[in-house]
């Protein structure tokens, strides 16, 4: 039992740990690091979003999307309206520069998750996420 709870426990934290990497390394020359990378490929693929979409996209609490966003704001990556009284609801969209980025974050992401997928066949890479899923879905039982 305990080898099992190790090895989960290890590979999990090691895919989390490379995809932070590999979303750094990538984007060093944007001066982009991790949360910026993922506010901008939402942002990308949704053709615009909220601080609140962007939490629950990213997995991210609010302070870290605010400063994400704040640093996306001041490098000239997105525009948000400044009149709103919600900041947590204003729309956010990608400027032209943020629209050249995301991108390339996502061709970056689209190649590197068929290269990781090489080894699994359909089913194999459908049943693993499933899996997944449901252990995701389990362990959020025991979040307080």
């Amino acid at each position: 039992m305990q080898e099992r709870f190790e090895t989960f426990t290890v590979l999990i934290n090691r895919i989390s740990r490379n995809i932070r990497k590999i979303k750094n390394q990538e984007m060093a020359e944007y001066n982009l690091r991790s949360a910026h990378v993922s506010c901008i490929y939402y942002i990308y693929t949704l053709g615009g979003a909220t601080a609140t979409d962007l939490c629950e996209r990213c997995e991210e609490d609010k302070a870290t999307i605010s400063r994400a966003l704040d640093y996306l704001d001041e490098s000239g990556y997105i525009n948000r309206e400044r009149d709103s009284v919600k900041r947590y609801k204003t729309p956010i969209l990608l400027t032209e520069k943020g629209v050249e980025v995301g991108k390339k974050i996502a061709d970056k992401i689209n190649n590197l998750l068929d290269r990781v997928s090489d080894g699994l066949t359909e089913k194999q890479r459908v049943d693993f996420y499933r899996s997944l899923s449901v252990i995701s879905d389990c362990l959020e039982k025991f979040v307080i």
